[in-house]
């Protein structure tokens, strides 16, 4: 009898020797009702703004990468019954006033001209001012003579209206 009891014991040992340790992953409590999350908004990266003028049958498309304050982008003009341009725009931003430098091919030659605009909302209106010829690039002559009243007003549009206008 003393046989079987021993063997009995060895045997439970060695069973509870071989048995594996389970890992009990705690149950975290969680609300029934969860809390959507905001999306994460990238401050430092640069965003792209499209706006579309239109006087009549002519057009402006302007597509501008905003790098913190500094713009680049493209612009076309399309004009009816005149000669159209497109071409590479870069600048920066100063206050409320983009201050571009339009750089287009129109009428077989490659021209460049400051362009400025006055940044309200979704808006943006052109600025008319005397021009000067420096070095082959048409400057405003006076900056503080640029008037925006009358200057052509571009709206915000979706960029894919302007990006087949600007290619």
């Amino acid at each position: 009898m003393k046989k079987y009891i021993f063997l009995s014991v060895f045997s439970v040992l060695l069973m509870n020797c071989n048995k594996k340790t389970e890992t009990v992953n705690p149950v975290t409590a969680t609300d029934s009702v969860e809390t959507p999350k905001e999306p994460e908004i990238d401050s430092l990266g640069s965003k792209t703004l499209c706006y579309l003028g239109v006087t009549g049958k002519d057009s402006v498309f302007v597509s501008l990468d905003d790098n913190l304050g500094t713009f680049s982008g493209k612009m076309a003009y399309k004009n009816h019954e005149k000669d159209s341009s497109k071409g590479e725009l870069s600048g920066f931003k100063s206050g409320d006033t983009l201050k571009l430098t339009y750089e287009f091919a129109s009428e077989g030659t490659t021209s460049k001209r400051d362009i400025f605009f006055i940044q309200k909302g979704n808006t943006l209106t052109e600025g008319i001012g005397n021009q000067k010829d420096e070095n082959g690039a048409m400057r405003y002559s006076d900056e503080k003579k640029i008037s925006y009243k009358d200057g052509q007003k571009l709206q915000t549009v979706d960029c894919k209206v302007v990006s087949n206008a600007v290619k």
